[in-house]
């Protein structure tokens, strides 16, 4: 991987055009180096990322709109507009989008790991992917997917 290449990335606009669909939500990457990944993320009404470890990355999200709600180590909070998510390494969390509206953030990861082949990998699934498929795959990128928690 290369070190951080200077300049604008446009509002509009992810590095070299990319634009990922990764499991309903839209992915932009703004930034890529060895220390640290950056994208803005939309996600529509109802979308969500389950559950999930990154034991080697810190991940944080900067809140434009909407309301996310987050459950970090169990408990749930929300988050909105010009609020900062703070997730450390190791531990749980996921994020829904539980309300009518999108909700469109900047996430950013440091180090970047594997986390950019990982988007790659679940873009390449699908719209329709087996969620087996995606803990499989999200496992070899260093994302650790949770199982469900059990039937009450």
């Amino acid at each position: 991987m290369t070190s951080m290449s200077a300049g604008v990335t446009r509002a509009n606009e992810g590095i070299e055009g990319i634009r990922w669909n990764i499991l309903g939500q839209t992915y932009v990457p703004k930034q890529l180096s060895e220390s640290s990944l950056s994208w803005h993320a939309t996600f529509p009404p109802g979308t969500f990322v389950p559950p999930h470890i990154h034991p080697n990355q810190d991940e944080f999200i900067y809140m434009l709109e909407g309301r996310l709600t987050l459950v970090l180590d169990g408990q749930e909070s929300a988050a909105g507009p010009g609020d900062t998510v703070r997730l450390p390494r190791g531990r749980p969390h996921g994020l829904f989008n539980r309300s009518d509206a999108d909700v469109k953030c900047v996430f950013w990861v440091a180090p970047a790991r594997r986390l950019y082949d990982l988007f790659w990998a679940l873009h390449n699934l699908g719209p329709q992917a087996d969620p087996a498929d995606v803990v499989a795959v999200s496992a070899k990128h260093e994302v650790d997917f949770l199982p469900p928690p059990e039937a009450e």
